[in-house]
């Protein structure tokens, strides 16, 4: 028993020093490729679809589509659970490119997104249309949606929100569970 664990060990060991000389070799055959990039000019491309980061100033390209919604929230105010809400937001390509959405996706399954589908051509207009299901929630809610399309940013959230009254059937109460007959 021991002897096989001392033969697993010395193995580990010669593994880890051989691992360890082929990783030098590598650094040099990358310092040379890097000697030699850090030659050539570097042409940097503008990419309308990054967001820029916090730190950076990036200003927003004058090519890059732009979506600019009417309305980014909707209250829908008190529903009773089990309705389903369905609101459209609209928006207006401002930008001076065709913009196209790449998908729009929910913070839950209870709320189903449909957009338009083909090029929005800049100064027209096109939707995203959000379907809410209440069935199963009770209290404040706020569904939102998340568009990812080639825009400056290239994500934009719209969202709706209200209060879901409980519905027929009983609820906890302050004296505890209620049994239904």
């Amino acid at each position: 028993m021991k002897k096989n664990l001392f033969l697993a060990a010395g193995l580990a060991v010669a593994l880890f020093a051989t691992s360890c000389d082929s990783n030098n070799a590598g650094n040099d055959t990358v310092a040379v490729v890097n000697e030699t990039a850090a030659e050539a000019p570097v042409e940097t491309v503008e990419n309308p679809n990054v967001v820029a980061t916090a730190g950076s100033e990036a200003t927003p390209s004058e090519n890059a589509a732009v979506m600019n919604f009417e309305q980014t929230e909707y209250d829908f105010g008190s529903i009773k659970q089990g309705e389903t809400v369905e609101h459209t937001f609209e928006f207006t390509n401002t930008g001076k490119t065709p913009l196209i959405i790449e998908n729009a996706s929910a913070t839950c399954g209870c709320t189903a997104p449909d957009w338009t589908r083909t090029p929005v051509a800049p100064g027209d207009k096109g939707f995203v249309a959000v379907k809410f299901n209440s069935t199963g929630k009770v209290g404040q809610q706020q569904p939102t949606v998340t568009i990812r399309a080639n825009t400056e940013p290239n994500i934009v959230k719209v969202s709706m929100k209200g209060n879901v009254e409980a519905g027929g059937i009983p609820t906890a109460g302050a004296d505890g569970p209620v049994r239904r007959n």
